[in-house]
């Protein structure tokens, strides 16, 4: 089931971001207008913290009002809705200028009210309000839904890597199991569960996070499986400098089709197969994750297999910069007969 929140077309006004924004949007308004060279009388700094306090004031009344008024709103008819919300925030700015300009009138205090009439102001001051808050909301809206959008997209390339467990692979590995099953029962079974731990995965590639300890089981199940099947061409390495943030919240499927295609680029491409080193290391606030195996040059290749290695590469690197920012990087680069992915994400 889809959540809620996607689905209103009204921005949520109710997080600490988006009203900080609205208060700002409304002290910009108050600065433009005090040096707006218009020939009227110069501001002092009364003037200025009166109207700074009564634009802050609209602001975060208007802001609390839609956050509450939310639910209700969002049932309406997005084109309707626009019009509701736009015409309340107005008339909200108008109760509230109407109310300063009266106070100010009954007190006989002279400040930025007192040189425009009742009318002129509260109608002035509600509709500059209106403009500015459909300006806000359509900007959350369009921010809203290319979040959204950037969310999709990295649940569809999760989705996508899901597939990248080809079906030969499956098929390769049952009939592995059945060969296996009255000749060595034990390894059988083992090679049964890590297919189920790596298909279980899979199937959940798209929902939520995984930690790097559950990466580094799943790739170790890949890896037991396959090291049935290449035989002693195939030798594994892990490199582990403790301590490590073994519960840190990752991405599903980010280390094991970085062993895949060490696998199937590298090691099965060479007669003589060859070792892969997977090192976790921690540097000052950061995780470093290498995967390097020997592998063929690329250039030389009969056929175009890097393709398939470099969209998991970029499938990857976007699911991870979508999950920790810029902060995430990841490059991969061959030389001299080796193949290096480098991943390194920030620490909380």
């Amino acid at each position: 089931m889809s959540d809620p929140r996607q689905q209103s077309w009204l921005p949520d006004l109710c997080r600490l971001p988006r009203l900080g924004a609205m208060l700002g949007l409304a002290e910009l308004v108050v600065v433009v207008v005090a040096l707006a060279p218009d020939g009227s009388r110069q501001w002092g700094l009364s003037d200025f913290l009166s109207a700074s306090g009564l634009a802050l004031w609209l602001a975060l009344a208007v802001t609390v009002t839609l956050c509450a008024a939310r639910q209700p709103l969002s049932r309406l008819p997005e084109a309707l809705g626009t019009v509701v919300v736009v015409a309340a925030a107005a008339l909200i700015a108008a109760v509230c200028t109407g109310i300063v300009h009266a106070l100010y009138d009954a007190l006989g205090t002279s400040g930025f009210t007192t040189d425009v009439g009742f009318w002129r102001f509260t109608l002035g001051c509600a509709t500059v309000t209106a403009l500015i808050v459909a300006l806000a909301l359509r900007y959350f809206y369009v921010a809203d839904r290319w979040s959204a959008q950037t969310v999709a997209n990295a649940r569809a390339q999760a989705d996508a890597l899901q597939a990248r467990i080809r079906p030969h692979f499956l098929f390769n590995s049952m009939n592995l199991i059945a060969s296996l099953v009255r000749r060595d029962p034990v390894v059988a079974e083992r090679a049964v569960l890590d297919l189920s731990d790596l298909f279980r995965a899979a199937l959940g590639a798209g929902e939520g996070d995984s930690t790097l300890q559950a990466e580094c089981e799943l790739a170790e199940a890949y890896l037991s499986i396959e090291s049935l099947r290449v035989g002693e061409r195939l030798q594994v390495q892990w490199q582990r400098e403790e301590p490590l943030p073994w519960s840190l919240p990752m991405p599903r499927l980010v280390l094991q089709p970085l062993v895949e295609n060490a696998v199937l680029h590298g090691i099965s491409r060479l007669p003589a197969g060859g070792t892969i080193v997977i090192s976790l290391r921690c540097e000052g606030n950061q995780l470093r994750i290498t995967v390097r195996n020997p592998a063929p040059d690329p250039q030389a290749r009969a056929l175009p297999l890097a393709h398939g290695a470099g969209h998991a590469q970029r499938n990857i690197a976007h699911r991870l910069a979508w999950r920790y920012g810029p902060g995430a990087r990841m490059t991969g680069d061959w030389n001299d007969g080796y193949y290096a992915c480098d991943i390194t994400v920030p620490l909380p």
